[in-house]
């Protein structure tokens, strides 16, 4: 069984609104609550961790009982960083194996998470090819990247909780940041981590124009794939 994390501490800043993007409408309801409709229904998730600022737990709560999520529902604090963030979810989790996933990339289908739980591999990440051109470089290009060998990293992850609590206490006592898990996982403990094809329409929903293209794809879209 496993417990999944749901990252939903963001302020959302970029997005020029009152409230985090999180907790805007997406097809007519709260963006974070596609997210949960999916684990809700998900038999090997026996819980759900959402992490987030504690001025929205009320509004939380209130959502869950009214789109009828049903499964145990912890809430852990926020953090100063999406790294301390998960941090804080990783330790309100009761079992052994985690997902991560974030409310700000809500069209992760039922499909994907159980492709993600079903690989035999106990960490795994979703991740699609990355169809254009990557060079190194600030003002000047310093070298040019093969994109063959690159992957979009996505989320929803897996991992085993002992290993990943390892790595953030290693990260912690290093004072290194890092933007996802599975680079942190890779870099200090160098075990294997499977990646699952995911899907392009998998976007993070970041900048007012990705909700706009959020509400196509959530029209033509997601409507057909669950």
């Amino acid at each position: 069984m496993y417990s999944a994390v749901l990252l939903s501490g963001g302020m959302g800043t970029i997005m020029l609104k009152d409230i985090p993007k999180q907790y805007l409408l997406l097809g007519g309801k709260p963006m974070i609550i596609h997210s949960l409709d999916r684990l809700d229904h998900i038999e090997a998730i026996d819980e759900i961790v959402i992490v987030c600022a504690q001025e929205y737990l009320e509004s939380l709560q209130l959502m869950l009982y009214q789109y009828n999520i049903t499964k145990k529902v912890i809430f852990a604090d926020a953090g100063n960083t999406r790294q301390a963030s998960v941090y804080n979810g990783l330790i309100a989790c009761t079992q052994d194996d985690v997902i991560i996933h974030e409310a700000a990339r809500p069209f992760a289908t039922t499909s994907d998470f159980k492709r993600l739980i079903d690989a035999k591999c106990k960490n795994a990440i979703l991740g699609c090819d990355i169809p254009y051109t990557v060079v190194k470089g600030d003002s000047t290009i310093t070298g040019i990247l093969n994109r063959s060998e690159l992957v979009n990293v996505q989320l929803p992850q897996k991992f085993e909780k002992s290993v990943l609590l390892d790595a953030h206490n290693m990260a912690i006592k290093e004072k290194k940041q890092f933007t996802e898990d599975a680079s942190m996982v890779y870099y200090y403990k160098n075990c294997p981590i499977d990646i699952i094809r995911g899907d392009v329409n998998n976007i993070k929903i970041t900048n007012p124009s990705d909700l706009i293209i959020g509400e196509m794809i959530y029209k033509e879209y997601i409507n057909s794939r669950k």
